[in-house]
């Protein structure tokens, strides 16, 4: 008799799961596996909201695996440790981002960019070591190995800070990958989501010029007041779009929703990289000759590895950055994704956990 996810492990959890294409979130007992010797017990504070789970939720990218258990920002206390784990002891602030596992020996592993493993478990919708099914952190406990859980710095508001492990380590990598970190350079950040708003907040750190590109006028005032950046561009307003034609150094896509490429590459300079990191549900249409024309580079990148995640966190850390965010108990999930749809928050919506999800 098959088991079911209540009962396929030792420890009782409870969270709220998704259970068909609706993905109307709901509560759900299941369990977590048993410590092994590298693994790491921890008990969820708080969990982002981040549009991948919306995706997944509703199937939009066609795998999901239903039931499913959202959340792949936490941060969270150290309850138990395995016995051989060295770097983390109870009591420790630790975070889990978008990977709980990979197979630790290929090329690919030993240069620390383990989400690109061929065998890189995510943490939700994922197939575990034991081909068991990996629930994510809309839920009370998470039991995780200690390569894939990362300190999370004592100086880091746990709530605001827990976007930065899918938000932050998402548009970080490719700037550090791709060379966009040069002070005085000009960047450009299409999109001003969970994801725009924290690459405008690096690229200020890093000392650049931050332009925002967007369809909503009403963002100017927050992409200046709020978050700091030089300029704003308004996508919809021609003319001073044909003005701003070839000033931009690095471009960093953030937009989530299928949108033409052509008019973004046109804004970067000879030798400019367009950098996307949104992950529309169609393909996008690519002009070649633009970037024959110009030697324009356009790029992807995804998350990062762990050790390039910890160095994330610690660099903002140093710097005070954090996600604007807007805390939502574990029931108003559902609305919460609602208005994500609609691109309704600012920036990011994270889960008080600990506080409010209480088991039947």
């Amino acid at each position: 008799m098959a088991k079911t996810p209540e009962t396929e492990h030792p420890q009782k959890a409870f969270g709220w799961a998704a259970r068909d294409a609706s993905g109307s979130l709901s509560p759900f007992n299941f369990s977590r596996r048993e410590l092994g010797s590298e693994d790491v017990l921890i008990k969820i504070l708080y969990c982002g909201v981040c549009h991948s789970d919306l995706h997944a939720a509703k199937n939009e990218w066609g795998f999901t695996n239903y039931p499913i258990v959202p959340g792949h920002e936490i941060v969270g206390l150290v309850t138990k440790t395995g016995s051989s784990v060295q770097k983390f002891q109870v009591g420790d602030q630790v975070g889990v981002g978008v990977i709980v596992g990979s197979c630790k020996t290929c090329d690919i592993c030993q240069q620390d960019l383990e989400n690109y493993c061929p065998k890189v478990i995510s943490t939700y919708n994922s197939k575990d070591q034991d081909g068991t099914k990996t629930y994510g952190g809309y839920s009370d406990i998470v039991v995780v190995d200690q390569r894939f859980v990362l300190r999370f710095p004592d100086n880091l508001p746990a709530d605001a800070g827990a976007p930065l492990l899918c938000a932050g380590i998402t548009v970080y990598s490719p700037m550090k990958y791709y060379g966009m970190t040069e002070p005085g350079k000009h960047l450009g950040v299409a999109g001003l989501g969970g994801l725009g708003h924290v690459a405008v907040k690096l690229g200020k750190a890093f000392g650049l010029k931050v332009t925002v590109i967007s369809t909503s006028p009403k963002k100017e005032v927050e992409a200046i007041d709020r978050l700091g950046a030089d300029s704003f561009l308004l996508s919809s307003d021609p003319e001073k779009f044909k003005a701003a034609i070839g000033s931009m150094d690095y471009i960093i896509d953030t937009i989530a929703a299928v949108h033409p490429l052509a008019p973004l590459v046109s804004l970067l300079k000879i030798n400019g990289k367009l950098i996307t990191v949104g992950l529309p549900d169609k393909p996008l249409e690519l002009p070649i000759f633009p970037l024959v024309l110009g030697r324009k580079l356009v790029g992807g990148s995804e998350i990062g590895g762990m050790k390039e995640t910890q160095e994330m966190l610690e660099f903002c850390a140093k710097h005070n950055i954090a996600a604007d965010i807007e805390l939502i108990r574990m029931d108003q999930i559902n609305s919460a994704m609602e208005r994500l749809a609609k691109s309704d928050v600012r920036y990011r919506f994270v889960v008080d956990v600990a506080n409010s999800l209480a088991s039947p």
